[in-house]
């Protein structure tokens, strides 16, 4: 039977040497049914790692969120179960079970083992859906090791079971049912992905986003891998519970918008919002601006999330900048002489959210992070340039709000302009030479060369000595940086270290900003493993994080990792890169000394039996050294273990060994998984508001380990 996908999908295969020449029919293989999809699942998935693997539970959730924005369901139920698999439940209409016309087989069956098969394609089932183009659920199918449907509907419940995308049995009637609804069981299957972790944290972010996106519906989600124990007062016994959350926003974007902007200062106190249709595209946004330098833009199209936006979001930039200026000019808040606020201007302090719900959306991109539909901008655009307008005209308070914010923005950004002109003018009198504190590496092959941002002159020498001087650069820093979070641009470029830091990396900033031109395809942030080192890191990821966001996207910065602990017996040498480790080590060198004890006959016989209390740990002398023990009660004789209390107090060759090394040494790369949740992140623990940053430590104060006080 040739699939129904609508596209054949190819091979070509392998021939000896001998038959290099032949191109024949035989060499052509046709993949069929969800074959194509075990082997190139990143083309369906984006990837099968951590985001291809949770993607098997959005596609999943999506059938589920198509029934309710189709209004045919309230209720939808998420569950996480041990032994790796899913559970996704609805009370929908229940996917149909009678033969299909075309198939031959179960309607059930043909949307589970049949790509671009679903109710997605016809005028009558659905008028928005989610989904990758309705292969979702059938991709999910064949990416599991086994997966179970069942289906309430026409008072049966009817059940199928799959391993690997292909049917155990055909559809069978096991009961009976009053209700109607979905239920999608299925355990990913580990010849495709590398590691089965579903992140808790990230499952309930997205689910929320679904919630306040799908206004009355319910969304629940809960955790049955770990159950957690605690002790009820009120029934006076131990209770075991699995974490759980249940999600229902009558609000919609709204509630949204008062979610993400909590802890911070509002400039508008009411939000703007419309949901109207216009074009059959239904447009919904809700905006609020905020006493803050940065701005949050989440768009979405049938609740997908578009990361990299699309027409959308082109639409109501275009028409939030035109109604701004409009109203400016008409109230005289702008003057004739006065420039036009640019779109840098308007987005400044703004939170918006754009949702359009259309037919047959164009993504870009088989993960769908930016929308094409050219309909939608149009859309978006008209709705948003009408409703905003008498939205100023009848909150004149707001309106007049968010204009100052707007243009002290504006001037703001001519200040940072000329500040930032000077910079580069005086740069480039001076050649654009590199910083004089930079020992820069000999290789001029970006791909291969590093740059260690280190703390202070004397973690500085050691690294100079100790690096490979050809791939490896070394820029020292003074002291702690500016926070940049609480500074506008013009006065972060007069910050003598951070402009250091700007010019070594080659890049330049703001709208000059060119990733190509970046020196280091690594750059490294080496500070000492304490409370000033920790803050000094976390100055520079600010830095990052708010000026060089593209670096991070690309992969291009990483954490090192110095050990703590330096552990030495009989000449041998062990770095141990924190407490666990260091048990470890004891452990293994406790177990090693018995084991020779052990073989010496009857006398060392007598010494295993001694006490645990002979085997003695021996301190080095000097600063951050210390006596650990291996376990509570118990010592090793010989064993001498050091603290390293900063990077300076290693000796160059032990810093190449440990933390300069590309065989041994152990880098993090910094990533951002959820970007409005590092911005909100950013925002409370670096911003100018005290109270939302007392609230996190106290919240969070029990969770820390190994505070250096």
């Amino acid at each position: 039977m040739v699939p129904m996908s609508g596209i054949t999908h190819y091979k070509m295969a392998a021939k000896d040497d001998k038959n290099k020449q032949s191109y024949t029919a035989e060499s052509i293989q046709v993949l069929e049914g969800l074959e194509p999809v075990r082997k190139r699942p990143g083309m369906y998935i984006g990837s099968t790692g951590p985001e291809g693997l949770h993607h098997l539970i959005w596609e999943v959730f999506d059938n589920s969120l198509d029934e309710a924005m189709a209004g045919h369901a309230k209720n939808i139920e998420v569950i996480l179960l041990p032994n790796d698999r899913v559970r996704v439940k609805d009370d929908g209409r229940g996917i149909p079970v009678e033969k299909h016309k075309q198939t031959g087989k179960s309607t059930l069956e043909t949307v589970l083992t049949v790509l671009h098969a679903g109710g997605k394609f016809g005028d009558s089932a659905y008028k928005v859906s989610g989904g990758l183009h309705g292969v979702g659920v059938s991709v999910v199918n064949a990416l599991s090791i086994y997966l179970r449907a069942e289906v309430h509907r026409d008072g049966g419940i009817f059940e199928q079971e799959y391993v690997r995308g292909e049917p155990k049995k055909a559809v069978k009637k096991i009961g009976s049912a009053k209700d109607t609804g979905t239920i999608v069981e299925f355990e990913p299957d580990l010849e495709i992905f590398k590691e089965i972790k579903f992140d808790w944290g990230q499952i309930l972010t997205h689910l929320r986003q679904q919630a306040y996106l799908t206004k009355g519906v319910r969304i629940s989600v809960k955790d049955e891998r770990t159950p957690v124990k605690y002790l009820s007062k009120r029934q006076n016994k131990e209770i075991t519970e699995s974490p759980s959350h249940t999600f229902y926003f009558e609000g919609g974007l709204v509630s949204y918008i008062e979610f993400l902007n909590r802890n911070l200062d509002l400039k508008n106190k009411n939000v703007f919002y419309v949901g109207k249709e216009q074009q059959n595209i239904f447009v919904e946004v809700a905006l609020q601006y905020v006493d803050d330098l940065h701005s949050q833009e989440v768009s979405f199209a049938n609740n997908i999330h578009t990361h990299e936006g699309g027409m959308h979001l082109t639409g109501f930039r275009s028409a939030i900048t035109r109604s701004l200026n409009d109203y400016a000019r008409k109230n005289g808040i702008l003057k004739e002489k006065d420039d036009n606020l640019t779109g840098e201007d308007i987005r400044e302090g703004l939170t918006a959210i754009i949702s359009v719900k259309l037919k047959d959306p164009q993504f870009e991109g088989q993960t769908k992070s930016k929308l094409g539909t050219p309909d939608a901008r149009t859309a978006v655009e008209t709705v948003m340039g009408t409703e905003f307008n008498d939205w100023l005209e009848r909150n004149p308070t707001d309106a007049r709000e968010i204009l100052e914010k707007v243009i002290l923005a504006s001037k703001a950004r001519l200040a940072a302009k000329a500040a930032r002109e000077t910079v580069l003018r005086k740069g480039a009198l001076e050649g654009m030479t590199l910083p004089g504190k930079l020992a820069d590496c000999s290789s001029r092959d970006a791909a291969e060369s590093e740059i260690f941002i280190v703390e202070g002159d004397s973690a500085g020498g050691s690294s100079k000595q100790g690096r490979d001087r050809r791939t490896q650069a070394i820029l020292p820093l003074k002291g702690k940086i500016l926070n940049v979070e609480k500074a506008r641009i013009d006065k972060m470029l007069a910050h003598q270290e951070i402009r250091a830091l700007i010019i070594a990396m080659g890049t330049a900033i703001a709208e000059e900003f060119d990733l190509s031109k970046l020196r280091y395809h690594k750059i490294v942030i080496m500070t000492d493993a304490d409370v000033d080192g920790a803050h000094i890191r976390t100055l520079l990821l600010t830095l990052f994080y708010r000026y060089f966001p593209q670096v991070i996207e690309k992969g291009h910065l990483y954490i090192a990792q110095p050990p703590l602990y330096k552990i030495q017996k009989s000449g041998k040498i062990f770095y141990a890169y924190n407490d666990n480790e260091k048990e470890k080590i004891l452990a293994e060198i406790k177990k090693d000394t018995l084991l020779r004890q052990g073989s010496g006959g009857q006398a060392s016989a007598k010494r295993k039996a001694q006490k645990d209390s002979e085997f003695e740990v021996t301190p080095l002398e000097g600063d951050g050294k210390e006596d650990v023990e291996a376990t509570e009660g118990e010592k090793i004789s010989g064993v001498s273990i050091q603290r390293y209390k900063g990077l300076g107090e290693m000796n160059p060759s032990q810093l190449w060994e440990t933390t300069l090394d590309p065989q041994n040494r152990v880098l993090l790369q910094v990533g951002i998984k959820d970007a409005h949740e590092a911005d909100r992140i950013f925002d409370v623990l670096m911003g100018s508001e005290v109270m939302p940053r007392k609230k996190f430590i106290q919240s969070h104060a029990k969770s820390v380990q190994n505070l250096d006080i």
